[in-house]
């Protein structure tokens, strides 16, 4: 509804008055009819034409809807209005500022020499922020200057930040060389792939291995004599259980929309936000922020709230299985990389208080070697200790 008004008229005969009213041609709309009043929605241009025809009845505003209700609520809330948009332009002036500069390097003297640069090019905390095309034009300066250092650099705004990305430029590095090592499991699992490039495979697959086993020896041996230590080499691959606690609340509550919504303001300062105009109790909000800072923690805007009906239901502990297993999937892909998920089942399942507690467990296969260093390791002595 646009530009309407609802009103209560407080009179001694309400039906006469709606008679009155309708024989004026005044659009009505979900009209209420009382002993005592009588209360309408009207177009709000025909309050005028009621007041003519009012005499002695007393006539009460109780709610606006469409542009009337915003035009009320920005009177209502004028002196609000105002601080807001003081407001506003201090945040205009302080979104302009760079109030702090990270320089993304591990070399502290590069990042010296770095911050020497961008205060030549006028890129400094509490300055104003360069536009895009001084910006670039700043990178390309300090490129050319530190050719010899830098392989490439970037300026990223961040609010009223600025980082500068920086690739430090590196001549000969030589890789290092390769250790004498043992290839060892990181864990208990069960080995399903072993791909060795060097060293003596120890373990085959569907083997159970625990932390610190040897997978692949550096030790190579003649018959039971040790003859050399090499840097093991090699991928193993294994099948690692993961146990997940899942809670599922037994009573859950489900949105359903009703066609009925409203429009008012809404505005937050620091955690705590007012909604001026909302007048149900469940209801979803879409904002349409006028203002939105980062800088000072106060949000405003225009908000339609639509009414939803909640509607609650009940899980049964013998039909979670596929809910909860979704969830501990999630769980994993957000504790690992990339998962390759090969299995998994629910263990245990109970209720306690308003929750189902489920225990699940996922097969992960994954890389399951670390390395043990056999620099320090003398082979003669070994050998003897053997004999």
């Amino acid at each position: 509804m646009n530009n309407k008004i609802k009103i209560r008229i407080l009179c001694r005969n309400p039906k006469n008055f709606l008679q009155e009213i309708i024989k004026n041609k005044i659009n009505l709309y979900n009209i209420k009819l009382n002993k005592k009043y009588l209360e309408v929605i009207i177009l709000n241009k025909d309050i005028s034409k009621i007041e003519k025809i009012k005499y002695l009845h007393k006539i009460k505003i109780i709610d606006y809807y469409g542009l009337s209700k915003i035009k009320y609520l920005l009177l209502k809330n004028k002196a609000f209005i105002i601080f807001i948009i003081i407001g506003l332009l201090i945040n205009i002036i302080f979104s302009h500022i760079i109030f702090d500069i990270k320089i993304e390097t591990p070399n502290k003297e590069l990042k010296k020499v770095i911050i020497k640069d961008l205060k030549d090019n006028n890129i400094s905390k509490y300055h104003f922020k360069l536009t895009s095309k001084k910006k670039n034009l700043a990178k390309a300066n300090i490129l050319s200057k530190e050719h010899d250092k830098i392989e490439w650099l970037e300026i990223e705004e961040h609010g009223t930040k600025y980082i500068i990305k920086v690739q430090e430029r590196k001549i000969n590095k030589k890789e290092d060389n390769c250790y004498p090592r043992n290839i060892v499991s990181n864990k208990t699992a069960i080995i399903t792939k072993i791909n060795a490039e060097e060293g003596e495979v120890l373990k085959k697959v569907n083997d159970l291995v625990s932390p610190n086993e040897i997978l692949i020896s550096g030790l190579i041996y003649n018959k039971e004599k040790i003859v050399s230590k090499k840097c093991a080499r090699g991928k193993v691959l294994g099948e690692v259980w993961y146990k997940v606690k899942v809670e599922i609340p037994k009573i859950t509550k489900k949105e359903i929309p009703v066609k009925a919504s409203t429009y008012g303001i809404t505005y937050k300062i620091f955690d705590k936000e007012y909604n001026l105009g909302n007048k149900y109790k469940n209801y979803k909000q879409n904002d349409y922020n006028i203002i939105d800072s980062k800088i000072i923690p106060i949000k405003f805007g225009i908000s339609k709230y639509k009414k939803v009906k909640i509607i609650t239901s009940s899980r049964n502990i013998e039909n979670v299985d596929k809910y909860a297993l979704d969830i501990a999937i999630k769980k994993i892909n957000k504790q690992l990389a990339n998962p390759h998920i090969i299995n998994k089942k629910v263990l245990k399942k109970q209720l306690k208080n308003s929750k189902i507690i489920i225990d699940v467990f996922v097969a992960v296969e994954e890389d399951i070697i670390t390395y043990e260093d056999l620099s320090s390791i003398d082979i003669e002595k070994m050998n003897q200790e053997k004999e």
